[in-house]
């Protein structure tokens, strides 16, 4: 069976890959899935409207991700948070899910942010946003994830702003938390976060902040697409606190390590690639480093497709993939978003999708990226 893509005809898989399975914690390394939200196609909204989720197919999307010991980031910028999905919608989310976990027993920290802000404002009031939200997640139960906020960024005249702000959420959370550095490039209203433009003045408020509460930190997720930054940034932590990758480029040889140390993972990517990084991380426990990058590294060349630029809109590919491999029945978004990327970049994002052998029936995959073909006039 042939499929013909816009660069001519593309012979698919017929036999998906095989993944270990097993719902037990992965143990040398911390993982979490970024999940995406699977959007109601038949709701009736228009641009600016509240988004309308699917949530018996959201739900089920967490349960696949845990059914193979993977952790579940909650209602993070790969839920279009922010791009789609508003801070009622993401609290919902937060509540039905953190709910689903307790009931299977799977791990999950959500975002905890200020996106209730809708216009300018000062820093008592992003103050008081976070605290809205970090009260939110923890009554649910969930670890909280400290969001970089767009308002902070707006509003943060010094970096000062950023210790005061941070210091008072850490001193009142309940449990450890997780910071969350977001770059420019996934978020282009979060430049010069840690109130500075240049990365290494911005590093050393960041590591200010985490070596005054230790205690009150998990780790820090660090989004740069920078690897060397990364790992200089990891090797400066206090003893007890994870650096997670959040690096969509990079993610294999820093979770992998060196003999000074590894990345644990917060990733986007790992919504699509969810059994087969569950399965390389599953030969890091036994100690089988090679065995792990054998598996996660031909995964890269599909991550740095998905996440170019420009890289917020990496969530169109995301979904695409996940309509593909059967984990929802449509391919739309919250916001439309499924429109952000062009049709050359989605045909490749099924060729290197089918390549790996993510899909667990490449013939209904095929199928489909058929029918989507056909809409934008590509006769088969």
């Amino acid at each position: 069976m042939t499929i013909r893509l816009l660069h001519g005809v593309y012979e698919p898989r017929t036999e998906p890959a095989v993944f270990a399975a097993g719902d037990a914690p992965l143990t040398s390394r911390t993982v979490f899935s970024a999940a995406h939200v699977v959007a109601d196609p038949y709701a009736d909204t228009s641009w600016g409207s509240p988004a309308a989720v699917d949530w018996d197919a959201t739900l089920a999307f967490r349960r696949h991700l845990w059914a193979h010991g993977l952790g579940v980031a909650e209602a993070m910028d790969t839920a279009q948070r922010g791009m789609g999905l508003d801070w009622a919608g993401a609290a919902e989310l937060i509540r039905r899910s953190a709910a689903e976990a307790k009931a299977v027993g799977g791990a999950i920290a959500c975002g905890a942010g200020t996106d209730q802000l809708t216009g300018p404002a000062d820093l008592m009031a992003v103050r008081a946003a976070y605290e809205e939200q970090l009260a939110l997640v923890e009554e649910t139960g969930a670890r909280a994830i400290l969001m970089a906020s767009r308002a902070l960024a707006a509003a943060a005249r010094a970096p000062d702003d950023y210790l005061d702000l941070y210091s008072h959420l850490l001193r009142q959370a309940s449990e450890p938390v997780i910071l969350h550095w977001l770059g420019p490039m996934f978020d282009p209203a979060l430049g010069g976060y840690w109130g500075s433009a240049d990365l290494d003045a911005a590093t050393s408020v960041l590591l200010d902040v985490i070596h005054a509460h230790p205690d009150k930190i998990d780790g820090i997720k660090i989004s740069l697409l920078d690897a060397r930054r990364e790992i200089d940034l990891r090797r400066r932590l206090p003893e007890g606190v994870r650096c997670y990758t959040g690096d969509d480029f990079n993610y294999s040889e820093l979770i992998a390590g060196d003999d000074r140390g590894f990345s644990h993972a917060l990733l986007g990517i790992f919504d699509p690639l969810g059994p087969l990084a569950a399965d390389a991380v599953r030969a890091l426990d036994t100690g089988d480093v090679c065995g792990f990058r054998e598996r996660l590294d031909p995964t890269v060349g599909l991550s740095r497709h998905l996440f170019q630029p420009p890289t917020r809109f990496y969530k169109t590919g995301v979904v695409l993939l996940a309509w593909l491999a059967g984990h929802q029945s449509h391919f739309t978004m919250v916001g439309g978003l499924q429109s952000a990327r062009s049709l050359p970049h989605l045909c490749r994002a099924y060729e290197l999708a089918d390549g790996l052998g993510l899909f667990p029936d490449p013939v209904l995959a095929q199928s489909r990226m058929k029918s989507l073909l056909n809409v934008y006039g590509v006769a088969q």
